[in-house]
């Protein structure tokens, strides 16, 4: 074997056949020990990983192995988010049917895993795909579904009238479908939702009990969930006693500041409004410009707000003055009632409308000193508002509250930017929905006994006209469970989000045919302990999970209220100032990386680069250093390897001589600093750094310590410290260190070894560096023992020959000793 380069081909393969063979990460439940579960967030199978990806898998398995180290008993599963667009795109495409290029992706991607070195249970893979696994979510659909929380609505969404299909908000690009280019319009449909709503109380509530998630995803999740307490009241259309303009407002108090009303484009009540034919066509047109806009569009702060003024307008119910009415982009009909009274005054995006329109501005608070800015929406007393003058902003919003309600206007109310979750989509490679129409029974959810319903092989896709699945008469034609009489299947298929939103619990008892999930084994392990995925998903992804786990907990199916304990959003890695992906260009393969330098070195590297919540930036040059530290730690094993493995495998005793007690003062300061790095902060890369340092220690040591120190002890430091560094790195570079972990003779797996502990002993020093400073500036530095008595301390401080000619010629004023560390002279002329 080489001594001077590691071989990492040999070694890897080696390794990872060693710990297949002795099932090394398999996990059974042991309530005698301490759990921890340590989850990724699965992939895609889109064919290829690259070093993109590598990370979050390399974060993973260092915290996996760590914990094992650590005495956890450990569960760190891998499955498959099968289902989904891109499969169906690649079999348009590619003439390749769905589940075959999935499935061919799934396995060269679980070789890819498998050649990292992952530290993955393989034994509790899942595929979302799989009927066996989709099958329960669509008993629980039913489950949902007899509770009101699944249910059937008309909703408007994108279409594409070129391909004659619906389009996610994300595949709508200017207005225009991602695929053909074709102008999208907005288009009623019927679609299938969860109500989340339901829930979103609770869910904004337990925001503040998740002290182990980042509060940027935390803050992210309670602006998309979007309480807001305000006023619920009617605005009268002027001269048209039949129609009134329900508005919400979270400033109930600025309304002696209204000029002018705004409703949403696709308000229903814009076409009782509008009677003119000049003017309905001028409203047509309008909405066809916002329809091409995005809701995240239309809400931006820094964009222009588009809006046309109706003949109609609407009267102040509090001062009776009639005010414009206006369609604007910025107000959306999905939150509150699709309809705002608008006080510039005090809301800047109103402010920023009414400049654009020449409107009128009333300020109703009165403005603090200084204050040179446009809207304001902070605390003051309240002005040119009527019977609120003279009242502070919260003591003005229950009053007209109370104004409302005593003369049967209007009403206190919360409202939600969160909206149910629509899961319908019209397309063929997902799960379907368990429902049948019967022309005597209505809507029927099928029967249990007769799950899953599952997706049709022979269906031919071309990506236009809705769901391939409504031409496979087969599957669309079924016997009514409840009459037994001719029904039509239901053709959509759920959002993929649904098979993401429980694939935790699979995982506790993946091949457990008696439910979703075997109940004993699911308290065993949930809630998932450290869950890591990327800040993409801190919305959707996770608020679902989020809000399946309490609806599985009502139906008692466990006893959990929220899937993960703890979550760490790693950052993206970047090459060329862009995210790295197949749609840029600037993919690094892990196949090439593993093939050139193996696959610690990518891992290291990436784990090296930068904490873990920033974004990486890739570069060549790191990569190489990070092989060159691998090689150097593999020479020095290898080149002293009849000495290391002639030294006793224990603790050193205490050594004779400085310089041997230097050296183990640094070996256990770097096991206090890893381990705290790693357990506490995340700081991998400080980790990392302190291991090198370490090493460097390492060959200092080795090179001072020849013909100084006794060969004996010499040996058994020597040992330590490369048992240390072994033991340490051995999470983050597993296959290098298990190697030479066994050349020094062990026969059990490094992984099987508990994480060293630091020797407050080999830590304790017996003398201290004190900074001595004159007035503030630094002028000396002594060595002195530990806990020198302070006059003692003050007597070197003064006498010390740099220190001298700073206060030879004045005036000593005080002297003032901090053991250990610091002699401050103060000095007068």
């Amino acid at each position: 074997m080489s001594t001077d380069r590691y071989p990492f081909h040999e070694i890897e393969a080696k390794w990872q056949r060693v710990w297949e063979e002795r099932k090394q990460f398999s996990a059974t439940e042991d309530p005698s020990r301490p759990k921890f579960y340590c989850l990724e967030m699965f992939p895609y199978p889109s064919g290829r990983i690259h070093m993109g990806h590598v990370r979050v898998y390399a974060i993973g398995d260092l915290l996996a192995r760590f914990k094992w180290m650590r005495g956890f008993n450990v569960l760190h599963p891998m499955g498959w988010d099968a289902f989904g667009l891109p499969a169906e795109n690649a079999a348009i495409e590619h003439g390749v049917h769905p589940a075959i290029w999935t499935y061919e992706n799934i396995d060269y991607m679980r070789g890819q895993l498998r050649k990292m070195g992952i530290s993955y249970d393989w034994d509790r893979e899942v595929t979302t795909c799989d009927p066996a696994y989709y099958r329960w979510e669509q008993l629980i659909f039913i489950r949902m579904l007899e509770r009101g929380l699944a249910y059937r609505k008309r909703s408007t969404v994108n279409w594409c009238p070129s391909c004659q299909t619906v389009l996610a908000n994300e595949q709508v690009e200017d207005g225009r479908c991602w695929r053909c280019d074709s102008e999208v319009t907005p288009r009623e449909i019927d679609g299938w939702f969860f109500k989340i709503t339901a829930y979103a109380d609770e869910l904004l509530a337990w925001c503040d009990k998740l002290p182990g998630w980042p509060e940027r995803v935390l803050t992210m999740q309670r602006n998309w969930i979007g309480r807001s307490e305000g006023a619920e009241f009617d605005l009268p259309v002027a001269g048209r006693a039949d129609l009134k303009v329900r508005v919400f407002t979270t400033r109930q108090d600025t309304v002696f500041g209204m000029t002018y009303a705004v409703l949403a484009p696709e308000h229903p009540l814009v076409d009782r409004l509008v009677i003119d034919a000049r003017e309905r066509e001028a409203v047509a047109a309008f909405r066809a410009e916002v329809a091409k806009q995005s809701e995240i569009e239309r809400l931006a702060a820094d964009r222009p707000k588009r809006g046309l003024r109706l003949k109609a307008s609407v009267v102040n119910p509090f001062t009776g003055a009639e005010v414009p009415l206006f369609l604007a982009d910025y107000v959306l009909m999905g939150y509150g009632t699709g309809a705002i009274m608008a006080v510039p005054g005090e809301d800047q995006r109103d402010w920023d409308f009414a400049k654009q329109h020449g409107l009128p501005i009333v300020e109703t608070v009165e403005r603090p000193a200084g204050f040179t800015g446009e809207a304001y929406a902070g605390e003051g007393v309240k002005i040119n508002s009527g019977f609120l003058d003279g009242l502070t902003v919260a003591e003005a919003k229950r009053k007209a509250v109370d104004w409302l309600v005593g003369r049967g206007l209007g009403e206190a109310k919360v409202n939600y930017r969160l909206r149910d979750w629509g899961i319908s989509r019209q397309r063929y490679w997902g799960a379907p929905i368990p429902v049948l129409y019967c022309d005597a029974c209505g809507m029927v959810p099928e029967a249990e006994a007769n799950l899953p319903v599952v997706l049709p092989r022979d269906v031919q896709l071309s990506g236009k006209g809705g769901s391939p699945l409504a031409d496979v008469a087969h599957f669309v034609n079924a016997r009514c469970p409840k009459c037994g009489g001719p029904a039509r299947r239901e053709t959509d298929t759920m959002d993929t989000f649904v098979e993401s939103s429980w694939y935790f619990f699979r995982y506790c008892s993946p091949r457990y045919e008696g439910g979703m999930f075997e109940r004993r084994a699911a308290e065993y392990w949930m809630p998932v302990d450290q869950y890591i995925g990327g800040i993409e998903h801190a919305v959707l992804h996770l608020l679902y999970a989020r809000f399946y786990t309490k609806v599985l907990r009502d139906l008692g199916l466990v006893n959990v209220d929220e899937p993960f304990t703890a979550l760490l959003s790693q950052g993206m890695v970047i090459k060329g100032g862009a995210k790295m992906s197949k749609s840029k260009g600037n993919v690094v393969s892990d196949d090439d990386i593993r093939e050139k330098y193996g696959a610690d070195t990518g891992r290291l590297f990436e784990l090296f680069a930068a904490p873990p919540e920033k974004d990486l930036e890739w570069n060549d040059q790191g990569i190489e250093g990070a092989s060159r530290f691998l090689n150097r730690v593999w020479r020095f094993v290898l080149a002293h390897l009849d000495e290391l493995r002639s030294a006793p495998s224990a603790a050193s005793p205490h050594p004779s001589l400085d310089i041997g007690r230097a050296f183990r003062r640094t070996i256990h300061a770097t096991i206090q600093r890893v381990t705290d790095d790693i357990e506490h902060d995340f700081h991998f890369n400080t980790a990392i750094s302190a291991i090198m340092e370490l090493v460097n220690a390492l060959y200092a040591f080795d090179t001072a310590s020849l013909d100084r120190v006794p060969a004996g002890e010499r040996g058994r430091l020597l040992r330590e410290a490369v048992e240390t560094v072994l033991l340490l790195l051995g999470p983050f570079c597993p296959h290098v260190t298990e190697e030479l972990w066994s050349q020094l003779g062990h026969a059990t797996s490094l992984f099987k070894q508990p994480w060293p502990s630091a020797d407050a002993e080999a830590l304790r020093r017996n003398e201290v560096t004190v900074v001595v400073q004159v007035d503030g500036k630094v002028r000396g530095r002594l060595t002195v023992d530990v806990d020198a008595a302070e006059e003692r301390v003050r007597q070197l401080a003064l006498g010390d020959e740099k220190v001298r000619p700073w206060v030879a010629s004045r005036r000593v004023a005080k002297v003032v000793v901090v053991p250990n560390r610091l002699v401050n002279i103060v000095t007068i002329a």
